[in-house]
């Protein structure tokens, strides 16, 4: 697969770029978090049985985890910002719908569309990396993987006000209006990516994966209603993997598939996926058990009596603190690689944890816990897309994120699932009434903590960034016959036999093959992108004439000889140091 220029007018993305796509990410994140405050009085409020009543949670995780690889995938095919503003458009529709409700069913199924805007964070960051100069790409796309986590914090206050204050359906109204304000604001100001990758939608491949997720996740998911030995849950989990294997060897026998399982088995990709788990768990916790102890009462021993805004409110810093790291993010990966600043995040948050199974007397310990955590899991979010980036096709950039952004949702459905059992199990039934014991928070903070300690031994594993330069570049030379394959390539493409062709060669003078060749524009900005054929010899046509710089890369080979030519006979730049485009050790 490659990436081909489209024929539409190329708009410069402007300073109000990155804030447009990081406000559609909080709009998504309080789509998710809007609940909380009123889940406990869903039954009464729906006029059905609290096992019911959790579909309505569990219909968005189920459809968010379905389309956010999905919708990654149409964007690189179709464009990235005409799926970010289908997405909201259907969390929009979804939204009204759940507003104009009190019954089960069109509520459910207006939480299920309001799931697909989930693909709006790797559509986001998929933009970023077409149209940002690389100065500024490290800090917004830092900026945008955390809004997941800040919208979440900052909508738990303001949802709680509207639930204590107003009738329930004004927290969907208000959902759906940030819904509307965002699309106008990506229509407005946001361009749409010139860059699109070539080949067809793989229909069967998203059945397959939906499929499989929803066998996996509604176990997780319902696992402590229906009893995780029960043959209901264990059937539905070997039927998961039953489908899931057979998924995974069609996807590898089709030509353009959804998810390109040989780019996710490489190392740097598979641990970066496993790692977002590990984070996506331990994020979760805080969420979970905070709130329960500030609102508990303090008549329990251990609660500290607070209302459910005062409780939003202790817990907001999480969001908070993840927003102003990104620029600290930023710094750290531009002088250390994402990989250190993945380890530094995965550190804090542990020390989080650590700390906070003594901080649980007073509601100012909780805010300090937030803080530190936050501020750890702002530096781990920001890290992983810079990880995922450099180390897929630019072709891939929406689908891997899209997967990436999945791995981190099954983390967060596994750590609900966890503490949720746990703390059932450890509760004291006072009056009938189950209450969460000062025990099973600190399990549950010791289970963080677990997840954080797998999460530094796979980032541990991660390859390390290898310095520039060691390589010697060499000047264009390339038989007549790879120049003949070269245009023929571009011809194919439908292209002018304008470009920059020849091979990409090893460090040893050997051809690489499938080694990664982007062509970045005067502007910073990727021009286009390519994969090197099995011989070394890649083709990229130029959307315009100017100056280009060429850049290459291959998983698992030191920087690159790069061989190339372009008509005219202007010189060739080659920088194989941009950020994200490093080659692992």
């Amino acid at each position: 697969m490659s990436h081909t220029t489209t024929d539409e007018p190329v708009r410069r993305a402007s300073g109000a770029t990155v804030p447009v796509l990081a406000f559609a990410g909080i709009v998504v994140a309080v789509m998710q978090t809007l609940l909380v405050p009123v889940i406990k009085d869903l039954p009464r409020l729906l006029d059905t049985s609290p096992s019911n009543a959790t579909w309505v949670l569990t219909s968005t995780l189920l459809s968010g985890a379905v389309a956010t690889p999905i919708m990654g995938r149409l964007g690189d095919l179709f464009g990235k910002r005409r799926m970010l503003i289908a997405s909201l458009s259907v969390m929009v529709v979804g939204a009204l719908l759940s507003a104009l409700t009190d019954a089960l069913v069109p509520m459910i199924v207006g939480r299920t569309l309001q799931g697909v805007a989930m693909g709006a964070i790797p559509l986001g960051i998929g933009l970023m990396r077409d149209m940002l100069p690389r100065e500024r790409l490290g800090s917004a796309m830092a900026l945008m993987s955390s809004s997941i986590g800040v919208g979440g914090g900052l909508a738990l206050p303001a949802a709680a006000l509207v639930a204590q204050n107003t009738d329930w359906h004004a927290l969907y109204f208000g959902a759906a209006g940030l819904g509307v304000l965002s699309i106008a604001l990506t229509l407005l100001i946001v361009p749409e990516s010139p860059l699109r990758a070539k080949g067809t939608f793989d229909l069967p491949g998203a059945l397959g994966l939906s499929a499989g997720l929803i066998l996996f996740l509604l176990p997780v998911s319902k696992g402590s209603d229906w009893g995780w030995s029960s043959p209901t849950t264990l059937g539905l989990f070997a039927a998961a993997v039953v489908v899931l294997l057979l998924w995974g060897l069609m996807e590898l026998r089709v030509a353009a598939p959804l998810v390109d399982l040989r780019t996710t088995a490489r190392r740097e990709v598979l641990l970066t996926n496993l790692a977002s788990i590990m984070v996506g768990v331990s994020f979760f916790v805080i969420s979970l058990v905070l709130p329960q102890l500030l609102q508990l009462p303090a008549e329990t021993g251990y609660g500290l009596g607070q209302s459910m805004v005062v409780a939003g409110l202790c817990v907001a810093p999480l969001g908070l603190t993840m927003m102003f790291t990104a620029p600290v993010y930023a710094r750290l990966s531009a002088r250390y690689g994402p990989r250190t600043t993945l380890i530094i995040g995965l550190v804090i948050i542990g020390i989080g944890y650590a700390g906070g199974l003594g901080l649980m007397n007073a509601a100012w310990q909780t805010v300090v816990t937030s803080v530190l955590i936050g501020a750890g899991i702002g530096l781990a979010y920001s890290s992983l897309p810079a990880l995922i980036i450099g180390a897929v096709p630019a072709s891939e950039t929406g689908a891997a994120n899209g997967l990436n952004t999945l791995m981190r949702s099954i983390g967060t459905s596994v750590s609900s699932a966890v503490i949720g059992m746990v703390l059932a199990n450890t509760s004291n039934v006072v009056g009938g009434v189950a209450v969460p014991t000062m025990h099973g928070f600190r399990v549950s903070f010791l289970i963080a903590a677990g997840a954080v300690a797998v999460g530094l031994v796979l980032a541990f594993f991660l390859p390390r960034r290898s310095p520039a330069g060691v390589s010697q570049l060499r000047a264009s030379s390339e038989e007549d016959a790879n120049l003949a394959r070269a245009e023929q390539a571009l011809a194919g493409a439908g292209q002018p036999p304008h470009g920059f062709r020849g091979r990409v060669l090893g460090a040893d003078g050997a051809p690489v093959a499938r080694a990664k060749v982007t062509l970045i524009d005067r502007h910073g900005r990727q021009a286009g992108a390519t994969l090197s054929a099995g011989d070394g010899s890649y083709a990229l046509a130029v959307p315009a004439q100017g100056p280009y710089v060429l850049a290459a890369r291959a998983a698992g080979h030191p920087p690159l000889a790069h061989a190339a030519t372009h008509g005219g006979d202007r010189p060739v730049d080659l920088d194989l140091s941009l950020p994200g485009e490093t080659v692992p050790a």
